[in-house]
């Protein structure tokens, strides 16, 4: 009881004034009589503030406000709710023990509670790493009106959260793909290319259609655009290729390359099978990682969800010679190949080159690697000083090198997708689109 115990700085104060009029006692005789008067109503009001907070042996419910499951990137709001079951008010500072990776030492909250009421506090966390994070206990120190003693109050609050790839960012992409007005959004709607596709029905024509598809003898029935609509050939095997080796522990805002790869292969995943695809997964680096064979159906996407989870990084090169074998080992049908991997020079390109051509000759292989975005801020700065200059300068120079080996590896025929991390997901499911749509896959 008594580590729960702690004095205020309002009776230290009070205590000062006391002594103060106490010595001046012993000039002025009745200044002593008053300071004497005054110690004793201190103490006495001191141990009635500690009979008012300790009259309650659990003055204070609480409870901590978080789904079971998190999704990386994504920022969720954490809420406290507090409940009062004394019969006076207390002011109140509130601590809560976040997880490490947070970071937020001094995370605490003030305010007024009533008796026999709730009230709630909340703060925002973004999980920026696949795992479990682990929430602590709450403190909390309560004080009456009187203001001279607080009691601390522990309550067990201890929760765990596992943080998986981004469910809400693959249901956002699924609303947008299949959302008319998807194109201001970023999602592209790729025209068609010819009609070789098969039948499926008329329907209204909408905003985006390709007008060469107006059913003429329809619209001329029901006095209003009609248009035919042809159904994409389904059931094509497509993979996400993830490279987990250490040229993806590069970090863009909060989150390294191979977390944004992880995240974005989710998405084209839904979305493929959404399209009537069958999806499937391959990880590697030095050695090879997950091997899901491409399949549809929901279970196949948790399947998928799963491994992408477990998926770490071992700081090691990338192992192409391997991945290659393991392709042509494990695919025998021609399959869309959507490579999340990261060339920082030509040269290692280059050593990759003669892999990703081979795999490139049986299947449909589509390279994704990632845009500088911290240098091109640096380029577009305007320099001030001759190092600023020669700064700007090295940092175009790196920025063309990942423009040269896009066009190097599209020379030989492979396709490309160069991105900005946040715009991953994006420009990846509208190469899809395009592939679809030309009747490469």
């Amino acid at each position: 009881m008594f580590r729960s115990i702690y004095i205020s700085r309002l009776f230290f104060v009070g205590i000062a004034i006391c002594a103060i009029l106490v010595l001046m006692g012993y000039y002025v005789n009745w200044l002593l009589y008053i300071g004497q008067f005054a110690i004793i109503v201190l103490l006495t009001l001191t141990v009635l503030d500690g009979l008012i907070l300790f009259g309650n042996k659990e003055p204070i419910l609480i409870a901590r406000l978080l789904p079971e499951r998190l999704n990386l990137g994504d920022p969720i709001e954490v809420k406290l709710r507090i409940k009062s079951k004394a019969n006076q008010p207390f002011w109140m500072t509130v601590y809560d023990e976040p997880p490490v990776e947070m970071q937020a030492r001094d995370l605490s909250f003030s305010g007024f509670l009533l008796p026999k009421k709730k009230t709630t506090f909340s703060y925002t966390f973004r999980p920026t790493k696949r795992g479990v994070f682990e929430w602590g206990k709450t403190h909390i120190f309560i004080r009456s009106f009187l203001g001279l003693v607080k009691r601390r109050v522990i309550l067990d609050t201890s929760q765990t959260a596992d943080v998986y790839p981004s469910v809400q960012q693959m249901k956002k992409y699924e609303f947008l793909m299949f959302n008319q007005q998807s194109q201001d959004r970023g999602i592209k709607k790729i025209r068609r290319i010819g009609h070789n596709n098969e039948f499926e029905q008329i329907k209204n024509y909408v905003q985006g259609d390709d007008i060469r598809t107006i059913n003429w003898k329809a619209t001329s029935r029901k006095s209003e655009l009609m248009v035919n609509q042809y159904q994409a050939q389904r059931s094509q095997s497509v993979y996400s290729v993830v490279d987990k080796s250490r040229a993806m522990e590069h970090e863009f805002e909060g989150l390294t390359l191979l977390d944004h790869a992880v995240n974005s292969s989710l998405v084209f995943s839904n979305i493929a099978l959404r399209k009537g695809d069958k999806v499937g997964l391959f990880t590697f680096a030095d050695k090879m990682g997950t091997r899901l064979a491409a399949h549809s159906g929901g279970r196949h996407l948790q399947r998928i969800l799963d491994s992408l989870y477990a998926q770490k990084t071992n700081f090691l090169e990338a192992n192409y010679p391997l991945l290659y074998q393991t392709v042509q080992r494990s695919i025998p049908s021609r399959s869309l190949l959507m490579l999340y991997t990261n060339f920082e020079t030509e040269l290692a390109m280059r050593r990759a080159l003669p892999l990703l051509k081979r795999i490139n000759k049986k299947h449909l292989l589509v390279v994704v690697f990632f845009e500088n975005t911290t240098l091109q801020d640096t380029v577009t700065k305007q320099p001030e000083t001759v190092r600023d200059i020669y700064v700007s300068s090295l940092a175009e120079d790196v920025i063309n090198i990942k423009k040269r080996i896009a066009r190097e590896l599209n020379r030989h025929g492979i396709q490309t997708v160069l991105t900005k991390p946040d715009q991953l997901s994006v420009n990846t499911l509208n190469k899809y689109l395009e592939l679809k749509s030309k009747g490469l896959i």
